[in-house]
């Protein structure tokens, strides 16, 4: 018998489609049993349902989505005329897209981002675009064009990001899939604080346009409140694109066919804090514990084991400083002097580097790669921690400790996201359960190289094995 835990009894007042997971709907769709048109009105209703409380969705586009709804849906294709969400750091043709910031309030792009043109062309319908902190820099989602994103399960809490607005138009049932992108756990965070899933591919899984084509650390992918569903939405992103370099081919056999799977022999490695590299409170290692120990019942093998990752902080920093210079430290004048004082900082970090810094990071990245590949030669995954904390009042742009250990900076409590980002390995929060005063946890999964596949599989068997309640919410009012 397989042993779960006990769900947290919610409320939803939606449509009852807007209940049902992105597979069934698509089902649904391909079986002309609803129209695509239907659903756009549904969504439509729910974001002016609940948008007052959580301000996920700040940009609607709706009357585009209806003009497309019915091309999207008339082909064969993945989505088959499903409404999305799109993070508003990327372009969507003739739709208002800020990046967060003052200096593009009032921008409309002429054309979309690639990302955008390819989950249209495989059937997706573009309802919005999600709110992102300025140019994604922060894992607390609030900008000075729209404000704060807050948590559907507390409205007096952040939904984290830098994909917090995508994170809670799906845990509120705006969207059945919303697109989020991942540097230092811009997928992950938000997801483990909203109770839904995000997967971080392996960069090149999903094609991404932009002036630093050959950058690994910045990558594009897909939430949604299942790991099914998450698989399908990334056949929908996943492919070969001739116009960026290091994308490669989609799988044979798509994710969503290999993702359910009967399994549960899986050998799963378990360091919650990577060898006491992070810090965790207890009551989020107590459910990570939890989730563990579940799995082990339910069939898996975890046994505690970390791999030497010796430098990846550092490493990881001179990484991020190095990218940040190359894309908003070269921003016009007119752009930058909006930035804010986080983001700044970054900034002069960057600036302040030296060859060697960066010399020695690529280094030592190439040392992490082999031990993690090594480390998963062994296991199937790596469990850890998707962050130490759980979700803070969202005026707080940061927590400035955690189980009484001080952050640095905006960003030292987000370390446990850095080891993928790093290595360029994929990795998966899927949500394991809730602390005392029901706010979601979620499990950080880290996959061997371009092991999407097994990632999900694994992800898809915790997931049942503790039973996490996948439906949406109505937001909580804290």
């Amino acid at each position: 018998m397989r042993v779960t835990t006990i769900p947290v009894k919610t409320d939803f007042s939606g449509h009852e489609l807007s209940a049902k997971s992105a597979v069934e709907i698509v089902a649904l769709l391909k079986r002309k049993e609803v129209s695509a048109q239907e659903l756009v009105d549904i969504c439509a209703a729910r974001l002016a349902q609940v948008e007052p409380h959580i301000n996920a969705t700040p940009t609607l586009c709706v009357e585009r989505a209806k003009s497309a709804a019915p091309e999207a849906s008339s082909k064969p294709n993945i989505l088959a005329g499903l409404p999305i969400g799109i993070k508003d750091l990327s372009n969507v043709k003739d739709v208002r897209t800020t990046y967060g910031t003052l200096g593009h309030t009032d921008y409309i792009p002429e054309i979309s981002d690639p990302i955008v043109t390819r989950l249209e062309e495989r059937g997706g319908v573009v309802m919005g675009k999600t709110n992102t902190p300025e140019f994604g820099a922060g894992a607390n989602t609030f900008n000075a064009v729209f404000g704060p994103t807050r948590n559907p399960w507390n409205t007096s809490r952040n939904a984290a990001g830098s994909s917090g607005g995508a994170a809670a138009s799906l845990a509120t049932g705006e969207f059945w899939l919303s697109h989020g992108s991942d540097h230092a756990g811009s997928l992950r965070t938000p997801a483990a604080f909203c109770g839904i899933v995000g997967l971080r591919p392996t960069p090149g899984r999903v094609p991404s346009g932009g002036a630093l084509g050959f950058a690994r650390e910045g990558v594009q992918g897909p939430m949604a409140r299942s790991v099914e569903d998450c698989a399908l939405f990334l056949d929908a992103m996943a492919g070969f694109d001739p116009a960026n370099p290091i994308s490669f081919p989609a799988p044979d056999v798509p994710f969503l066919d290999t993702t359910p799977l009967v399994e549960s022999n899986w050998k799963i490695a378990y360091s919650p804090t990577l060898n006491g590299y992070g810090v965790v409170e207890t009551e989020i290692a107590e459910i990570l514990d939890n989730a563990m120990r579940i799995s082990a019942k339910n069939g898996a093998t975890v046994d505690k084991a970390c791999p030497d990752i010796t430098g990846l902080e550092h490493t990881y920093r001179i990484l991020r400083g190095a990218l940040w210079t190359a894309t908003i430290g070269r921003a016009p004048g007119r752009i930058q002097k909006h930035l804010k004082d986080t983001l700044r900082e970054n900034l002069d970090y960057g600036r302040s580097l030296t060859i060697d810094d960066i010399n020695d990071a690529q280094l030592n990245r190439s040392t992490l790669f082999d031990t993690m590949a090594g480390f998963l030669s062994t296991y199937d995954v790596l469990a850890t921690a998707v962050v130490g904390c759980k979700p803070g009042p969202v005026e707080l742009e940061y927590p400035r400790s955690i189980a009484g250990q001080p952050m640095d900076d905006y960003i030292s409590w987000l370390k446990f996201a850095f080891l993928a980002t790093t290595t360029g390995l994929p990795a998966i929060s899927v949500p394991v359960g809730f602390t005392a005063d029901g706010l979601p946890v979620g499990l950080q999964l880290i996959g061997p190289p371009r092991g999407e596949a097994k990632l999900l599989q694994v992800a898809h068997f915790i997931e049942q094995s503790v039973d996490f309640p996948i439906g949406p919410i109505d937001p909580i009012l804290g």
